[in-house]
């Protein structure tokens, strides 16, 4: 009778999830956003909502080591196990580094439970909520470092100091100079292959296609498959200046302090065999195109390259070098007029700005008080060692201490109470920029078309990169991949513009923001 009742009963189901917590430093850690609160405050989350958590993952990053084993551990399990599909995390910055974190993570299908910021994500989560949790992943800190204005500063700084400031290119690596900064330096396996290339070419009874071929047999090829690089990737090669230990960056040229590779008059005769064949340039200038290396043929898969035509108008076709190719050539401006309506898919009105403004700044509302906090503590901390220095220093004059010692523990407090100033002005920074870059990005989403409009070829090809994937060409179509999350916008701006005939998408209560009502209401 007893196990009958029991059958009877309701089987509650339990939902099976994993929790993650990560640190970025030890500083991190002493501010208050330990691993321990981190996870006190899962579990009970957990405990509250009848979770039930299977795995525990955690994340220490130092300056030494900055990889995240945990997180691609939890990656694997989650892949592996489809009955648990919940993810537990204090806060999104907790989380996402980065956008591709961001991807990895939304390809699993999971919900993810962030708890301090009170909000549940998933594929049926309303369109407003992806939108600003898109917005607030952008602004993660390693992604927005690397896009901020400081970031820009110091390559410039670099550059000007005759040091290329960023990925090594083909035939070199990054290594740590003597005087402890990144530079490049020749790289043993590919740096002779690259030599000999310019020196084949120069000779001018060799293509572009078969450099490609004796490069490969030489032991260059593509760096992630192994076969022989496109036409388009040996053509930037022997265009670029880097190999002669002069470099351009943002539009100027530097004298180098990297080994050259090549002469520059090697250099200066493989020029001239290119701008023969191809008339690409007259010699001594440079014309950059902007779409090169952005799209791919959609019937082969190739690259879609740039040509000068008549020394005026420029056309793009593919490279062929997977063979003979149908697609015709295509003026430029074809392609621009293409990508120009690709980016109105990001515009929208005020309305709906000032609404995402409102969203960031309630989201922002934690962040700020752990800043405050911090800076709270950080301050309390300066103040004990102020009055301490303060002490000793009239516990030196009376004689108490010897004068040695004095200078040896001032030094020492001295160098904490910098440190401490440092991290109150980061944090003071942090609070006042979150908003602001927050608001960077939106603004310039659905100001993009306008700014393609009026940018240099450089400038555009920039900005593309930086929104769009995968573009492709096939019978005179471009075909695009927005990046997350500015697919986000362009899909909600698409289906507004579908539901009201053709008209921009300016009302944040808008039903493609809301997701769909239900039945019953009005």
């Amino acid at each position: 009778m007893k196990s009958s009742r029991l059958k009877d009963k309701p089987e509650i189901s339990v939902v099976r999830a994993v929790s993650y917590a990560r640190v970025s430093s030890k500083e991190q850690e002493k501010e208050g956003f330990s691993i321990p609160a981190q996870q006190k405050l899962l579990q009970g989350y957990a405990e509250a909502n009848r979770i039930q958590v299977v795995e525990n993952y955690v994340d220490i990053e130092t300056a030494k080591q900055t990889g995240r084993t945990n997180f691609d551990g939890m990656i694997r399990y989650l892949k592996k196990h489809e009955d648990v599909r919940v993810v537990l995390v204090e806060k999104t910055d907790r989380l996402y580094r980065n956008l591709k974190d961001w991807v990895t993570i939304d390809e699993l299908d999971v919900e993810i439970h962030l708890v301090k910021e009170g909000i549940i994500l998933s594929r049926d989560s309303k369109s407003s909520e992806k939108f600003v949790h898109g917005i607030k992943v952008l602004m993660a800190k390693n992604y927005i470092d690397n896009l901020s204005e400081e970031a820009r500063k110091g390559q410039q700084e670099k550059a000007e100091q005759g040091i290329w400031p960023t990925k090594a290119p083909r035939g070199y690596r990054n290594v740590i100079g003597p005087d402890g900064k990144k530079i490049i330096a020749p790289d043993p396996k590919t740096a002779g292959v690259i030599a000999h290339l310019f020196g084949w070419y120069a000779s001018g009874t060799m293509s572009l296609k078969e450099a490609a071929v004796q490069a490969h047999a030489a032991g260059l090829g593509h760096p992630s498959t192994g076969k022989p690089m496109p036409v388009s990737n040996i053509h930037a090669i022997l265009r670029n200046l880097i190999y002669t230990g002069d470099f351009e960056w943002n539009g100027r040229r530097y004298k180098g302090k990297h080994q050259p590779l090549v002469t520059r008059e090697l250099w200066e005769r493989v020029q001239g065999v290119l701008d023969g064949r191809n008339a690409r340039k007259l010699r001594g200038s440079k014309r950059d195109f902007a779409f090169t290396g952005l799209i791919n043929c959609g019937h082969c898969g190739c690259a879609l390259v740039g040509e000068l035509k008549k020394g005026r108008y420029v056309y793009y076709h593919c490279t062929g070098f997977k063979g003979k190719c149908g697609e015709p050539y295509v003026r430029e401006e074809v392609i621009s007029e293409k990508f120009t309506a690709v980016l109105g898919l990001l515009t929208f009105g005020e309305d709906v700005l000032a609404w995402v403004v409102q969203a960031l700044k309630e989201s922002h509302a934690d962040e700020r008080r752990e800043h405050e906090e911090a800076i709270k503590r950080l301050r309390t901390e300066s103040d004990r060692l102020q009055n301490r220095l303060s002490g000793m220093y009239f516990d030196k004059l009376d004689g108490r201490i010897t004068g040695a010692f004095y200078d040896q523990m001032a030094e020492t407090w001295r160098n904490e109470l910098d440190s401490l100033a440092y991290q109150i002005k980061r944090h003071e920074s942090a609070d006042r920029s979150y908003i602001d870059e927050g608001v960077r990005f939106v603004d310039f989403a659905r100001n993009a078309q306008n700014l393609f409009a009026k940018q240099e070829p450089q400038e555009q090809r920039r900005l593309l990169n930086f929104l769009l994937s995968n573009s492709t060409w096939k019978n005179g179509n471009l075909t695009v991949e927005f990046r997350q999350p500015f697919d986000l916008i362009a899909g909600t701006v698409l289906n507004a513009k579908k539901a009201e005939g053709g008209k921009a998408l300016n009302s944040p209560g808008h039903s493609v923001w809301l997701g769909d009502l239900d039945s019953n209401q009005d």
